[in-house]
């Protein structure tokens, strides 16, 4: 009999704690985190762990935060698209007073923890929960210019690194906040064409053109382009103490030109085995990019 009830416990256990990566995303909390701390790891002169630390519990919360908002938000619209019925909301595994209490108790470890770091990275972190759950998260019904406003938020957690190690906000965390920034539209696009007819169930506007084009795609190519450019500009020396090799800004642009390839190969064929492709070039790339850059400083 104790065995029977240990196992219910460890099975609701299983579920609850499913639900909690569900609400928070955690794959996506844990890829952001990677792009603080190597951002950090980019601005510290002398790397302190316990700030690492800090900035990795606090940049999980943060983004646990605005995706449980989101999710709260949006509960109504996730329970009509094939993606997102199963989470924890709209399945009714979780209440929205439960996920409200899990948010704003993220929102405010994940301030503190940060503020422990340096007013700035809080502020920072503050001003993506606010942008993502307040501006994006609503205009994704209204206008593809959604994904403008989502890549502020969204090009944050770079540059959240550099502030976090320095307390201050130049050249070096604007340049990193412009690659991650560019590198969300041809991201989101290729997602948001393979999703394009779950994302109508629930009336989200995700491509630029409101189609599977090639006004869509040309527009992934030039933002691809724009990525690829900024990416390797710390090798002209005009990034103050973020700089580049020669052969890391080699690296960076061949890994750029095999993400461009896949975007002119969505502009031929124009399906969603083509945008997959490109979706996973570029998550390997921003991961690639990153591992490069951080590297090129140590070695």
């Amino acid at each position: 009999m104790k065995t029977a009830v240990n196992s219910v416990k460890s099975d609701s256990f299983a579920v609850y704690f499913s639900d909690f990566k569900e609400i928070t995303k955690a794959r996506l909390a844990i890829s952001v985190v990677f792009s603080s701390v190597a951002g950090y790891f980019l601005g510290a002169v002398e790397v302190n762990y316990t700030s690492v630390l800090l900035l990795a519990f606090g940049g999980y919360c943060m983004v646990g935060a605005s995706n449980a908002y989101n999710q709260v938000i949006e509960k109504d619209l996730d329970a009509l698209m094939d993606r997102t019925k199963n989470r924890p909301i709209p399945a009714g595994r979780m209440s929205v007073t439960t996920a409200m209490t899990i948010a704003v108790s993220l929102t405010i470890m994940g301030i503190v923890a940060l503020y422990f770091l340096n007013p700035k990275t809080a502020m920072f972190g503050a001003i993506s929960i606010f942008l993502y759950t307040s501006v994006y998260t609503p205009l994704k019904t209204k206008t593809p210019l959604a994904v403008f406003v989502g890549a502020f938020p969204g090009a944050i957690p770079f540059m959240l690194g550099w502030v976090a190690a320095t307390d201050h906000f130049g050249i070096e965390p604007g340049t990193l906040f412009m690659i991650q920034f560019f590198w969300q539209f041809p991201h989101f696009w290729a997602l948001g064409w393979m999703l394009d007819d779950d994302y109508k169930k629930g009336g989200f506007k995700m491509l630029p053109t409101g189609k599977k084009d090639r006004g869509t795609a040309l527009q992934i190519i030039m933002y691809t382009l724009w990525m690829i450019i900024i990416s390797i500009i710390p090798v002209f020396g005009f990034t103050g103490r973020l700089q580049l090799s020669i052969v890391a800004a080699i690296v960076i642009f061949l890994m750029g030109l095999v993400m461009l390839f896949f975007a002119f190969r969505l502009y031929e064929r124009r399906d969603n085995g083509s945008a997959r492709k490109l979706m996973l070039a570029s998550v390997s790339y921003i991961t690639l990019m990153q591992l490069v850059y951080v590297i090129d400083k140590f070695i």
